[in-house]
């Protein structure tokens, strides 16, 4: 079950970074966002409800399920602020990082947890990515000082961060609630996050307009590759499996230079592949 659970998750990367590229390619990131996953909410919604009425939960569960979707509903407000502001070459890296990054740091300093020289290594390879991608290292002082360069920077660290928290708190779910049923609690506080913002747009007809079929396509990628994750956690300790899953940052780089022609190809794909190499490093031997 070792490797389906690696498949999954490689699969789960791919589709992460294909369905990245069509939000960041899209006219209104926010419609387009809610657009592909209210069509996934509308079809899940009845496997959620059947199965709260036939195996109804505890409060406690109830309350981790509210809090799963109101971390949705965050991660859904700052991913559409994020592919607005940078390039998905430069932002997705982060994104994707920043969970790996960040909890190794807490343990060090706050649980007294200890990394081994692999572990150290891992760090090292993942600071200097993500330094490189914020752009303090162009040499160039109106760069460094610039907000367009800063901003997407840390705009994708908070995503990261809240990615991070989702996770932890799904992970909780799944011993209550199954993957499908848990897809939809999370689809429902994403949505309900960017309705308003949707609607104070009207640019809904627009989207559709220029972009239905790939909205339908990111409608099959979204959910599918956070369910192929789900369904891997299931089989394998999430500690084991979530680094592998980072290859969505390879990928998602590599799409946003080819398709989307972003600038500094070489030193983006040199900075995801670091940033991969030590979330691996982190993972496995840190």
């Amino acid at each position: 079950m070792v490797i389906v659970s690696i498949l999954l998750v490689i699969a789960s990367g791919l589709t992460h970074a294909i369905w990245s590229l069509f939000t960041k390619s899209s006219n209104n990131k926010s419609v387009f966002l809610w657009s592909i996953i209210m069509v996934t909410t509308v079809v899940l919604l009845p496997f959620l409800i059947r199965e709260l009425w036939l195996h109804p939960l505890s409060l406690s569960s109830y309350g981790l399920l509210l809090l799963s979707a109101a971390f949705q509903s965050v991660y859904a407000l700052l991913l559409a602020r994020t592919y607005n502001m940078g390039d998905l070459s430069q932002v997705y890296p982060i994104m994707r990082g920043t969970s790996t990054l960040f909890i190794p740091i807490v343990g060090v300093l706050f649980l007294r947890e200890s990394l081994s020289i692999y572990g150290w290594l891992g760090l090292v390879l993942m600071l200097t990515g993500f330094l490189a991608l914020s752009g303090i290292f162009t040499g160039k002082r109106k760069d460094i000082a610039s907000a367009g360069c800063i901003k997407p920077f840390l705009m994708a660290l908070c995503v990261g961060l809240c990615t991070t928290c989702y996770v932890f708190v799904d992970k909780l779910n799944l011993q209550h609630i199954s993957a499908i049923s848990l897809l939809e609690v999370t689809n429902i506080g994403f949505v309900a996050a960017l309705t308003p913002i949707v609607i104070a747009s009207k640019q809904l007809r627009l989207e559709w307009k220029l972009n239905t079929r790939i909205i339908l396509l990111g409608a099959i990628l979204n959910p599918g590759s956070y369910l192929l994750f789900l369904f891997a956690m299931k089989y394998a300790p999430v500690a084991h499996i979530s680094p592998i899953r980072e290859i969505g940052t390879v990928f998602a780089t590599i799409l946003g230079i080819v398709v989307l022609k972003e600038k500094q190809g070489k030193k983006r794909i040199t900075c995801s592949i670091l940033i991969m190499l030590g979330i691996l490093l982190i993972g496995f031997f840190g």
